[in-house]
Formats: C-alpha cells, structure tokens, sequence
C-alpha cells in the first residue's frame, strides 16, 4: 500500500502523540509499504523534505499558530496532490483540518482513518475555550465523512461523548510503545550520583500543563511526606510549554516542595529515560484527561509499577495488566494514599517485561492496523 499519514507534528518533536504515529509510520515501511507524512515544518531549520528510516516526510511552512495547533497555507494544495497519490489516508487527531482532509478524500475515492488521539481539551480561558468548541466542531464533520475511525482503547471511547455517537465504525486497537531494556547498573549509578542511595523515589514526566494534573501531584507531595519522610519526586518534562501557562501559575507549589522535588528536564534519549524509569520506585500519573498515555506504559516495560487517577482511557493499562493501583482523580489525599501505599509494598503488582508484552505488543498493533487499511483499499494491486 501507499499510505499518507497527515499530523500536525511529526519527528523530530517528542510527545506521545508523534511517536505513536512515528512508530506507525516507520512499522508500515518494515512490512514493505510506502508511507508518506505530511507534516509542519513548525521550526524553521527543519528541512522542507526529507527520509528518516525509511518514511518521506514533507513539511509545510507555517504562517502563525493557533493555541497548540499551526496555519498552513499550502496545505490544501498540498494534501489534494498527495492524497490522490496514494491509496488510503491516516489523520492524526485532534487536527485542526481535518475535515478538509476527509472533504478531500472522498473528492479522491481514497478511505480516509481518523486515528484519533485524545478529545480536545483546552484551559479555561475565553479564548481557548473557543478554540476548542470550533476545532471540536470541525473534527466532528470529518468524523460524519471519515470510512473509519480508530481509538487506543474501548473505554475511552465509550466515555468520549466525541466518538461514540459514530461507534458503528470505529476499531480499538492499542498503540504501538517501544523503549529499551534498562540498564539497572547505570539506573542505580544514577541514582548514587544524585545523592539518593535510600530514598523512595517517584517519577512524574510530561507536560506540565492542566491536563496532566501536576498540581494534584504537588499538593499531595506534603502528604506523602508525613508518612514516608524519605520519600523523593523527579520530574521529567518540559515545564514550560508555549500555549499555556499552566506552570507559572503553580510555581508556588514547587518551589515550596524544592526540597524534596529534583527536576531532570526532558530526556529525550531513549535509553537514558529507560534508566531513569527503572530508576524510580513508583510512576505516578495523575491526570484529569488522558486518552492512552505511554509513558505508563513505558514505566511499566522498565519494571516500575504505576499510581494512576481512574479516568477512562488513563487508566486502561493498570486495569489490562493489574501492575498499579488506581485512585479517584482530582483527589490529592486519595492520590497520596495510593504512593504510600504502593511505596510500602509493590510486590503485589509488580509483573514482568514479558506479561506487560502480551498485552501491549508493537507487531500485534501494526497487523491490526495494516488489515484495517488494507480492508479499506480493497487489498487490491498497486502500481
């Protein structure tokens, strides 16, 4: 097949998002398809063209941004000429054209895939608040025009007043998470150089924006404290992102825990985050909105078990594999019992690489993908 993955986003940027699609991508070209993204060029020294492991990716100059997404000019232009060069079309949502996409695809004869990533959920401003019931709105007439859509899980599409209305044709399948085997001799080394020899450690990473729920985190750290004083939070993340000021606005609280929280940025090498998660006694993901975060996954893999909020979507990969515990969301007390708890004795959750593997497995997602567009294609020949 010659697919033509559509994202706002794509490599080299970093977010669960991309590398979803990412690995999508490069896992279709391993199976022998042709795979083309069209993409952002959201920073100008990104090359307008290029081939990275095999996918082609253009990117389209970007005239302004509007909150997290971009305004293309070039980009009907550009989607009309590629659509019709390939059989099946996959968008990456939230996206702010989709519906043109969709509009574009059936003007074609080519199926579109709206793979949807999570509904649209803005800060509480005037103006993102319009940003989102416009975006929504669009998003909704490219679901009415879509051939199929996909979701990571059932449960979040069952609780997405978004997605389940157009339930008839929409296909769960997991997606693909990949991160190295850690190294346990480099993670304990780690965590000697940084002084922590006999703490508890609690992992966090992410954006620090409102969704994620880090203020939860930060006003249940005091808690956890009383009852485990050696207990020690690291974050990894961006704290600073350019559509929301959501960690200036709990500052406060951070420089108020300073003591007991250690920042170590992004990390954007794999290997390295793979370290630093086995590095971690405890993951903890307390978000108020998250469709299907791999970072818990990817903690998971590296053998720390996960303290989650019971949110659908979120909360889909403790339940799968019972390696965490789930607490009520928006609630630092019950957030800070489930650390304790888990601090105290993980035994019970803990599960190996190999169980978390039979349930989240890369090929086993790439082959439920490559039959759905192949299903949709008609499986038929191609030049």
């Amino acid at each position: 097949m010659c697919i033509l993955e559509i994202i706002t986003y794509y490599y080299p940027h970093w977010t669960g998002l991309t590398a979803y699609a990412q690995r999508l991508a490069e896992g279709f070209v391993r199976r022998g398809h042709r795979v083309t993204v069209l993409t952002s060029r959201y920073q100008p020294e990104l090359l307008p063209e290029e081939v990275h492991n095999g996918v082609r990716i253009l990117r389209l100059p970007v005239l302004t941004r509007l909150s997290r997404g971009v305004i293309m000019p070039s980009f009907p232009w550009a989607a009309w000429r590629l659509i019709r060069q390939h059989d099946v079309v996959q968008m990456h949502t939230p996206l702010l054209e989709a519906p043109l996409i969709t509009a574009l695809s059936c003007l074609a004869g080519r199926p579109a895939v709206f793979t949807h990533h999570g509904d649209l959920v803005m800060p509480d401003s005037p103006y993102e608040q319009f940003v989102e019931r416009v975006v929504t709105a669009l998003m909704v007439q490219a679901l009415k025009s879509c051939a199929h859509i996909t979701v990571h899980s059932l449960d979040y599409a069952e609780h997405s007043d978004f997605l389940w209305p157009f339930h008839e044709k929409l296909s769960c399948i997991y997606p693909p998470v990949e991160i190295p085997h850690p190294g346990l001799e480099a993670a304990q080394a780690w965590r000697r150089d940084l002084g922590l020899e006999g703490k508890k450690l609690v992992g966090f990473a992410g954006r620090f924006v409102e969704e994620k729920g880090f203020d939860y985190l930060l006003q249940a750290i005091p808690l956890v404290r009383r009852e485990l004083p050696e207990a020690m939070f690291l974050y990894a993340g961006e704290r600073f992102v350019v559509y929301e000021q959501f960690y200036q606005k709990w500052e406060h609280l951070l420089e108020a825990n300073e003591e007991t929280i250690l920042i170590m940025g992004l990390i954007r090498d794999r290997q390295r985050l793979a370290d630093f998660l086995a590095m971690c006694d405890l993951f903890v993901l307390p978000s108020r909105t998250d469709c299907f975060p791999s970072v818990q996954i990817e903690a998971m893999l590296c053998g720390t078990p996960v303290v989650c909020t019971d949110i659908p979507g979120a909360r889909e990969a403790v339940k799968a594999t019972g390696m965490g515990c789930l607490v009520p969301p928006h609630n630092p007390e019950a957030l800070a019992e489930g650390i304790v708890e888990l601090l105290g004795d993980s035994s019970p959750h803990l599960r190996t690489r190999e169980q978390i593997r039979k349930v989240f497995n890369t090929e086993h997602s790439l082959s439920e993908y490559e039959a759905l567009l192949k299903r949709l294609t008609g499986n038929r020949d191609h030049d």
